[in-house]
């Protein structure tokens, strides 16, 4: 029995989960664990949800609540997800946990006690008004490559280009609003640049001097090439900490304030993740993860292409580099899923996102998963629309797998009052089926090693059209009045390739497989041993639907819950932010004051310190909005006042509100109300 470390990428935990999301990672993860757990193999699924980074931080301020807020509730979103949906993780974890922190705390001593790092002083982006440090994601600017105004700082979502915050044209913190400064401060950084030469030949031909090796021929070609760019490219050091306060602290003296870095601490999460299954099961986590303990383990990494570096050199890195681990066999990336012509996109709300899709089709689970790993982005960027979820669902599943269990069920009760029947003397046609079917499992299985799983899935397919055709080329309904004596023979045949198709879906369509084996009244096979038969005698049960036609009907109202980013137009504004619900909206005070006072902020370019009268109180609010407005402008208008937002200082001033403008498309801003006869006072509705 070998054993496997089966990981899939932890999910960010500051939104939901969508299509892509499971199309690229851990619909294929799950289907390859069930895979081996079917095999007989050891096989420990392990995910969780990645808490820290910046990315979580940024929505925190955006919602103007604390990090852990966020991560709590898209935690349990991300999990509920998986459960509903079937993926079978051994243990879903998460890098907010104390046992995560203690972990990668004791990993990064490892590697500082092992030299691992270099201590560097450098120049980082700072946002004076909030004083504080800014990471890649916090800031924004126009790319150098593409041009696109809305690039971060780490990277270029629309050219794809990896960036750092110094390459950006005409850098902006998103915090603030406002440009930032530099400022010195002091990090611990891998020096990448120092291990290239084994990182060369252990991509390229899978060996190491400690004998650890892999095969570097079943690695997709991407994920090589990916490699290859960068290591030809010389890798550079790279900062492993942070100056946040939301992460795990750096456990070193004078560290006051800096967390790891999110891709030092969210792969540990794997390594804490087990042994969370351990404490939990009373297992050694060892044995999958350590050298000595786990010599024969395999180490899988599913992701999605753009965590390549990541999984396949970073983490690589820090496991060599920390001595006790063994390295990745496989780190199977996939590309990106397209939605209808264009990229899953948060903020435009063009996604289908999982949660929603369970909600309104709870019994449809199996055929989204058919349909994700028919088009799976193994080898290129594919695309998901509706109406191609329609034809494969009504086509393939419907009219070609269900119907063919369906029949052979029917005719079975019909003829033989739902007993399995003994056969006569088989054909050679039925000689060449029944040979047939004990090659289908090896063949998957031979793809399943290799990562192949789309071209897996559709051998199981090939079950259902060999029945299919076979059903259609005897014509039982018609022999059983012409020669009604191969009757039993062609619905013992029949009933044989339903099993073998039941034993063969359970790795992609649980659910389906479930179901055909209730109707044959069965509880399961393994894939173990040849194919077991069905005898002559057992009673099967009554047939059922498998699968519904998809209409018309279901395919327009699913294109039009994606309205909003179909009328999209050519524009230089930004894009629509995310959905919020209507209660989060009623959270908001909005109210009409008149701004009764005003100067501009020392030092300062683009701040005023305002004196805003709301009809309930008078209230300083500073506004960057000196570089649209002089302080005699803004005296006497009317301005929308957002109220409750909780006070922050800005450079030493307390303010205590927002005002809400409009922007055209050259950035100039104006007050939202300009009409006479409004007073300041009434709410906004």
């Amino acid at each position: 029995m070998k054993r496997y470390t089966v990981t899939a990428a932890l999910p960010y935990a500051n939104g939901p989960l969508h299509l892509g999301h499971m199309a690229g990672v851990y619909l294929p993860a799950d289907i390859f664990v069930r895979f081996l757990r079917l095999k007989g193999e050891d096989a420990l699924f392990i995910c969780g949800s990645d808490e820290h980074g910046a990315a979580i931080t940024l929505r925190a301020k955006k919602e103007g609540i604390s990090p852990k807020e966020i991560v709590d509730k898209y935690h349990q979103l991300i999990q509920n997800s998986f459960q509903k949906f079937g993926i079978t993780f051994d243990i879903y974890h998460r890098t907010s946990s104390e046992l995560h922190h203690k972990v990668s705390s004791e990993f990064f001593l490892k590697l500082h006690e092992n030299q691992a790092f270099i201590e560097q002083k450098s120049q980082q982006y700072f946002d004076d008004s909030f004083q504080q440090f800014l990471a890649d994601r916090y800031i924004t600017g126009t790319c150098p490559k593409c041009e696109n105004p809305s690039a971060y700082g780490d990277q270029c979502e629309k050219c794809g280009s990896d960036l750092s915050p110094a390459d950006l044209i005409n850098p902006t913190s998103t915090l603030s609003g406002l440009s930032p400064i530099l400022k010195e401060t002091s990090h611990w950084y891998l020096p990448m640049n120092d291990h290239e030469a084994w990182l060369e030949s252990w991509i390229q031909n899978g060996l190491l001097n400690d004998l650890q090796q892999h095969n570097p021929k079943e690695w997709r070609n991407q994920v090589i090439g990916q490699c290859m760019s960068w290591i030809k490219s010389g890798l550079k050091p790279r900062a492993m900490t942070r100056d946040l306060d939301w992460g795990v602290p750096v456990p070193l003296p004078n560290a006051e304030g800096k967390v790891l870095y999110v891709w030092l601490d969210a792969p540990i999460g794997y390594i804490s993740a087990t042994q969370a299954w351990a404490e939990k099961t009373g297992k050694d986590w060892r044995p999958y993860w350590k050298k000595t303990e786990g010599k024969d383990t395999k180490l899988v990494h599913f992701i999605g292409k753009d965590n390549i570096v990541f999984h396949a050199i970073i983490f690589p890195i820090l496991l060599k580099t920390h001595g006790e681990y063994i390295l990745p066999d496989n780190v199977p990336a996939y590309e990106f899923l397209n939605l209808e012509g264009d990229k899953f996109s948060t903020s435009r709300n063009w996604a289908v996102w999982l949660h929603e899709y369970i909600e309104r089709y709870p019994t449809k689970t199996d055929e989204l998963k058919y349909v994700l790993t028919s088009i799976a982005p193994e080898s290129k960027d594919s695309e998901f629309t509706w109406a191609d979820f329609q034809q494969r669902v009504n086509a393939e599943l419907a009219d070609i797998l269900g119907n063919f269990v369906n029949r052979t069920l029917v005719l079975t009760h019909k003829y033989f009052e739902g007993v399995v029947p003994s056969p006569g003397d088989f054909s050679t046609e039925e000689d060449i089926i029944l040979e047939r079917l004990e090659e289908f499992e090896p063949k998957i299985s031979e793809l399943m090693h290799a990562y192949k799983i789309r071209e897996a899935q559709q051998e199981m397919m090939q079950i259902a059209r060999l029945g299919n055709k076979y059903l259609a080329d005897e014509e039982p309904w018609k022999k059983v009045k012409s020669a009604p004596e191969r009757v039993p023979t062609i619905l013992y045949t029949a009933l044989q390739i339903t099993r073998e198709l039941a034993r063969m879906a359970q790795i992609f369509l649980p659910e389906t497989a479930n179901k055909i084996y209730g109707m044959l009244n069965l509880s399961g096979d393994s894939w173990q041993g040849p194919l077991a038969r069905l005898q002559p005698g057992h009673t099967i049960r009554a047939a059922e639907i498998l699968f519904e036609k998809i209409t018309d009907e279901m395919v327009e109202a699913e294109r039009q819950k994606l309205q909003p980013a179909e009328n999209l137009t050519n524009t230089n504004f930004p894009p629509m932010k995310e959905l919020i619900s209507f209660e989060d909206f009623t959270k908001m005070d909005l109210r009409l004051g008149k701004v009764i006072a005003a100067k501009k902020m020392e030092n300062a370019d683009k701040l005023l310190v305002l004196t805003v009268h709301t009809g309930i109180d008078e209230r300083t609010i500073v506004s960057g909005i000196a570089m649209h407005y002089t302080a005699e402008e803004i005296v006497g208008k009317s301005v929308v006042v957002l109220m409750n937002l909780a006070p922050r200082k800005i450079r030493g001033v307390e303010s205590h509100g927002m005002l809400l403008m409009a922007e055209n498309e050259e950035g100039k801003l104006s007050a939202l109300v300009s009409e006479r006869g409004f007073e300041e006072g009434p709410t906004i509705s």
